[in-house]
């Protein structure tokens, strides 16, 4: 007789062990009230959030601590900074570094000891991800200090519109199936703390079809739709529902999924890091998959959630504003499936942007790279108010 299906406990514990990291890496300035611009504050650190600040003139661009981000920078996080004077950023950025090390030999050590055992796999790599998370942030965190005095930081928009439709192309390039050609449709809908949001993919010529509807509650920070000096540091929940079908294959995947997402204005880490942010999200999805037919226990899995990435804002005022984000998804049900990693399969690299360029329009656009490569561009229409 078949067992029912019961929620791994192992994976939740490892689920709960990653989400304590965001904390850590907000560090002292947890508090995700409305911080200063960090231009303003001085070269040691942010002030307490609503003390007066005397304005403090951008940290002079010099060529030299760029090269030493790169080499051996790519290796020693803090080099750049540290050899721009900048103990401050440059301390740090090594207790990043040394964190996410830390939390790749926790996670990773017992895996090769334990041969990658089943019961054991999902706490484990949860804090391996973590692990690698932070050596991953704490690297782009060091090599833009130093080129951030070359340019004007961006901010993040006072508000975003209550409604946004986009409507666009997609490439996938898989070997492994034929449709390559999609039509890319979303929209986002904001009331106060909770965002919706619906995207489908579709290829007219072989019929296959993926839609997400989901949503989110804004827990800590500002609302979007009204964030004011806010520096967009904050925390949601989101929770969706999937459904992707595969008419020539003959099988259709569905799908729930539940996470936690948070953002952090890297500012609040250091002044040089003004203008960019870094993002983190993790939870936990239950899928099915049903050959077109009724669904059994044994189709039934789950899935680690997992993303980090580190983004820049992009504009200070006027119509154009937006942002640009480096990104890993942990997840390989996307059409860019997972990267082939030596026995295991990871996740996948992407970078995304959207930027309106007017009061109504803009343009998003998007490229992944797994085991197959996908291209997106969409033009982004606004609805109910200004950017």
């Amino acid at each position: 007789m078949a067992h029912p299906w019961r929620p791994p406990l192992p994976r939740i514990v490892g689920l709960a062990l990653v989400l304590a990291v965001w904390p850590a890496v907000a560090g002292a300035e947890g508090d995700v009230s409305p911080a200063p611009a960090a231009s303003e504050g001085p070269e040691g650190g942010m002030p307490p959030l609503g003390s007066p600040l005397a304005v403090q003139p951008r940290p002079a661009f010099h060529v030299l601590p760029a090269v030493v981000s790169v080499v051996p920078g790519l290796l020693l996080h803090g080099l750049g900074p540290l050899a721009a004077g900048d103990t401050h950023t440059a301390g740090r950025l090594f207790a990043m570094e040394g964190t996410g090390l830390g939390l790749l030999a926790v996670g990773g050590v017992p895996i090769l000891l334990t041969g990658a055992s089943r019961r054991v796999i999902g706490p484990l790599y949860a804090v391996s991800l973590a692990g690698a998370g932070l050596f991953s942030l704490s690297m782009l965190a060091n090599l833009y200090s130093t080129v951030s005095p070359a340019f004007t930081p961006g901010v993040a928009a006072p508000r975003l519109p209550p409604l946004e439709l986009d409507f666009g192309y997609q490439y996938v390039g898989d070997p492994n199936f034929d449709y390559r050609h999609f039509v890319a449709l979303g929209a986002t809908a904001r009331l106060s703390l909770v965002r919706l949001e619906a995207t489908a993919r579709w290829s007219p010529n072989e019929g296959n079809a993926r839609v997400r509807l989901g949503g989110a509650y804004r827990l800590l920070g500002e609302p979007e739709a009204a964030r004011g000096g806010a520096d967009g540091t904050a925390l949601d929940v989101e929770a969706g529902v999937l459904y992707h079908r595969f008419p020539t294959e003959g099988f259709v995947l569905l799908g729930g999924e539940m996470a936690l997402r948070g953002r952090y204005a890297m500012a609040r880490l250091s002044p040089r890091l003004e203008g960019s942010f870094a993002e983190a999200s993790a939870g936990l999805a239950l899928q099915g998959y049903s050959f077109f037919g009724p669904l059994s226990e044994d189709a039934l899995h789950e899935q680690l959630l997992f993303t980090f990435g580190y983004g820049v804002y992009l504009g200070r005022s006027g119509p154009l504003r937006g942002e640009a984000l480096l990104y890993y998804d942990h997840r390989k049900d996307e059409y860019a499936g997972g990267l082939k990693a030596g026995a295991g399969v990871t996740g996948y690299l992407g970078l995304r942007g959207r930027v309106l360029l007017s009061e109504r329009w803009g343009v998003s656009a998007d490229v992944q790279a797994g085991s197959a490569y996908v291209a997106r561009v969409s033009a982004v229409y606004t609805l109910g108010g200004e950017p």
